[in-house]
């Protein structure tokens, strides 16, 4: 094993000439979990919504088992409500890597008649549904998703193997140990495990992760002039998803997004970060997680987040 040095941001050796440094171990973590899914479970799939996290794990996924393609297919909950540009990462990515994409639509429920609009114009509670049906009819056994442990309460009680029940519902009780990163991903008939890659990751870590290794991003990540109005404390972004009201301003702000999802309840934060290296130092100064400043779905009660994880959320 050759000598870890001191190199990029994020990546400084631990001392010993035999030890991975922080960002190694981390990545290296990943790509075991990867791994393991792949030889214990037969029909996997990786959430993709375009956002960093989501990023960050399918170039995870594709250094797992380069140069083989990877043996998973990708899934993304449309809202209908998402942020364009997103959308447009999202789709060159599936195309650059010829990846199979599958999409459940919250718009279709809705049109059909299954789920109703909300009275305050959010779509993201609605997503549970789709999510967990489409799981059901394409039989996937094993979901990856983006979560870490850093963003929210509920989240950290998650272990890296999280079994979801035959509806898809999570029961903090039944989760496994898992010590010596001995994962247990058996699972009855119907049943289904979620995969967090990323559970010991922090939004830090993941950003240095990003400069390490060079990877692109979709453009709100840095600081761009938007038209956002205020609601709630935050500055969310205008359009036909039902923002503004008529006593809501618009307003041209230089301001970036620190978590990507839903556009009626994403708030951008402002900011002059538009280089990677400045989003860096902003995020290390930060005391707020980047879903306790941003996410007004999360703060719809104080066990908003495990009430929907509960009933089969992310």
């Amino acid at each position: 094993m050759t000598t870890v040095a001191k190199t990029k941001a994020g990546d400084e050796g631990t001392g010993s000439p035999y030890a991975l440094s922080h960002l190694n171990a981390l990545e290296s973590e990943a790509v075991h979990i990867f791994r393991e899914v792949a030889g214990e479970f037969e029909n996997p799939v990786i959430l993709f919504s375009g956002g960093k996290d989501s990023i960050v794990m399918l170039h995870l996924a594709l250094k797992a088992f380069r140069p083989a393609a990877v043996p998973f297919s990708l899934l993304h909950v449309d809202t209908g409500h998402n942020f364009p540009e997103v959308l447009d990462y999202r789709d060159r990515t599936v195309a650059g890597h010829g990846l199979r994409l599958h999409v459940a639509s919250v718009q279709d429920y809705i049109d059909r008649g299954v789920l109703k609009e909300r009275a305050d114009g959010t779509r993201n509670p609605l997503q549970t549904l789709p999510l967990t049906e489409k799981i059901q009819s394409e039989r996937f056994d094993a979901v990856f998703g983006g979560g870490r442990r850093d963003e929210e309460k509920a989240r950290a009680k998650e272990r890296v193997f999280s079994l979801r029940d035959e509806f898809s519902q999570w029961d903090p009780r039944r989760q496994r140990p898992e010590l010596w990163n001995l994962y247990n991903g058996r699972h009855a008939p119907g049943e289904h495990v979620r995969v967090f890659p990323l559970s010991n990751w922090t939004e830090l870590d993941v950003w240095q992760y990003i400069a390490r290794e060079g990877i692109e991003l979709p453009g709100i990540y840095y600081a761009h002039t938007r038209e956002v109005f205020r609601r709630d404390g935050m500055w969310l972004t205008a359009g036909d998803w039902g923002g503004p009201k008529d006593d809501e301003a618009v307003e041209k702000r230089l301001v970036r997004y620190r978590t990507v999802g839903d556009m009626s309840c994403t708030g951008a934060v402002d900011s002059g970060a538009d280089t990677i290296e400045k989003v860096i130092t902003e995020i290390a100064a930060s005391r707020l997680t980047e879903r306790g400043a941003t996410r007004a779905d999360d703060k719809l009660s104080e066990a908003a987040m495990e009430d929907r994880k509960r009933e089969g959320y992310f």
